[in-house]
């Protein structure tokens, strides 16, 4: 046997595997008794609703990628993309034509698979534990947006690279790379004022107290603020929070509308303190060369691949293409994909904690962003006590209890 059928379909199942038994181990973690330094901020019911919509998750995410991982699986070795590969070059529409073909329809499939679990995910549990407030029809536009999307920006990118790969064979790796990295650049400067406008209503905040304040905070700190907006959050949730984005001119901060009506103003300064800190760490910087550096092992992964016959033979292509050696790097990938994640996700927890550091001296005290903290966990029915393996896999964020004893030490 093809000795890459045995190690993508090994990774596949192992990929699976972890994931449940993450999502197993962080479910035995939900803890029915409220941790102390939340007392008095829960009631009983309360608490015991944030548990179930926890474990309601884990199931759900469970059987989703049980589904997606089974889906594949069938579809791999029914011969679906040997058929799609056949389909879309009996167009004769050459090679990079015949790629962005093939992975429109595949992306197409996805898409429908994926979507049951989208509707579910918004309509039933959102619905259930009162997050959502999505309408059908925004719902329906926010899918029709993002696919119109892809098909503007992400149609022309993947052309560009498939051509760069037909021209120069596996040694275009680099400028594939460095096409790829102007194009992401490009989109973090438009993004603020092309695409999220899309999406959601953004207003500049009104005059008084709180902009004043925040303002205030921002000079004290020697930080250009740039544009201050607030965003209509409660249109698809009642969940909270607030980000910075974009560079230079085009820089927002965007406070949603549901964290100004929940918190303080003396809470919401210590949240926006702690973003103004990964300004002034230059955090955002460092998170981009990491992307990017990833980005460019992906690149240079798909180089050693590319045009490897027993490589696309293993998924079940007759012929060698850029589009199918693409393919199948998606698949042999996942695991150093996996492994980056995981760095990721560590210097992002180390900049959470630093940003808190700062926004506590910012602030002269922890207890603002202490309240802030904890009633962002109570409002969004977050986990109090996840499993260490959740954490370093996945959390982007330390544990709330965490950085509550990190910010009082």
């Amino acid at each position: 046997m093809n000795a890459y059928v045995l190690l993508i379909l090994g990774l596949a199942v192992g990929n699976a595997f972890l994931d449940i038994l993450i999502e197993r181990l962080n479910h035995a973690r939900l803890s029915p008794q409220l941790p102390a330094e939340f007392e008095g901020l829960y009631d009983e019911t309360e608490y015991a609703r944030s548990i179930e919509y926890q474990a309601a998750s884990a199931r759900f995410d469970i059987v989703r990628g049980l589904v997606m991982t089974g889906a594949f699986l069938a579809f791999w070795f029914s011969g679906g993309f040997a058929a799609l590969d056949r389909t879309a070059g009996s167009l004769q529409h050459g090679p990079v034509a015949t790629g962005l073909i093939f992975f429109g329809i595949l992306a197409a499939f996805q898409g429908l698979l994926s979507l049951p679990f989208a509707i579910y995910s918004t309509f039933v549990i959102e619905q259930k534990f009162g997050f959502n407030r999505t309408t059908p029809r925004t719902f329906a536009a926010d899918r029709l947006k993002g696919i119109l999307l892809a098909v503007i920006l992400g149609g022309p990118a993947l052309a560009a690279i498939l051509w760069i790969f037909e021209r120069f064979g596996s040694g275009a790796w680099l400028p594939a790379w460095f096409s790829f990295t102007a194009v992401q650049l490009l989109l973090l400067f438009l993004a603020p004022i092309v695409i999220l406008p899309l999406f959601n209503s953004y207003v500049p905040m009104p005059p008084g107290e709180l902009k004043n304040a925040i303002e205030a905070l921002a000079r004290k700190q020697d930080f250009a603020l740039g544009a201050l907006y607030q965003m209509d959050g409660s249109r698809r949730s009642s969940k909270s929070n607030a980000f910075f984005t974009g560079f230079g001119r085009f820089r927002r901060l965007v406070l949603f509308d549901t964290l100004i009506e929940k918190h303080t103003r003396e809470e919401l300064l210590g949240v926006l303190a702690h973003e103004i800190g990964h300004f002034k760490l230059k955090h955002i910087p460092r998170s981009i060369a990491f992307s990017l550096f990833s980005s460019m092992l992906l690149f240079w992964f798909l180089s050693l691949f590319l045009g490897n016959r027993e490589a696309v033979a293993a998924l079940g292509f007759a012929n060698v293409s850029v589009h199918a050696s693409l393919l199948v790097v998606g698949f042999l990938y996942s695991p150093v994909s996996r492994a980056l994640s995981i760095i990721g996700h560590a210097l992002s927890r180390k900049h959470e904690f630093e940003a808190d550091r700062y926004a506590r001296e910012a602030c002269g005290n922890p207890e603002a962003l202490v309240s802030a903290l904890k009633k962002l966990s109570r409002d969004n029915f977050s986990h109090l006590t996840p499993h260490p393996l959740k954490v370093f896999v996945e959390y982007t964020h330390p544990p709330v209890l965490r950085r509550i004893e990190a910010l009082r030490s």
